[in-house]
């Protein structure tokens, strides 16, 4: 090594294309945020549509299997408490 080189300094870099490099993810982030508000905001839309269009709002549907499991469960608790009696083969 001559006393002319300065290796500890570490590597030398040039800012005009790490401004570049920065510049241009920072705009590919605004345009994929963009694209994510457009595709997010008709997915939104066509959900609300599909949902009014539905005979039977997913709120009640959601009570009534509620109700169907809650029954079911009853059902299985009992028999499997009062024990289950085989059913004859013929």
């Amino acid at each position: 090594m001559s006393n002319g080189e300065n290796r500890g300094s570490g590597p030398q870099f040039r800012t005009a294309p790490l401004i570049t490099s920065a510049a241009m993810v920072g705009a590919g982030t605004v345009i994929v945020l963009a694209g994510l508000a457009v595709g997010g905001g008709h997915l939104l839309s066509v959900t609300r549509q599909w949902v009014n269009e539905m005979e039977v709002p997913p709120s009640e549907l959601a009570r009534a299997k509620w109700a169907q499991a809650k029954t079911a469960v009853a059902a299985g608790a009992q028999t499997w408490q009062n024990g289950s009696r085989p059913v004859p083969s013929r």
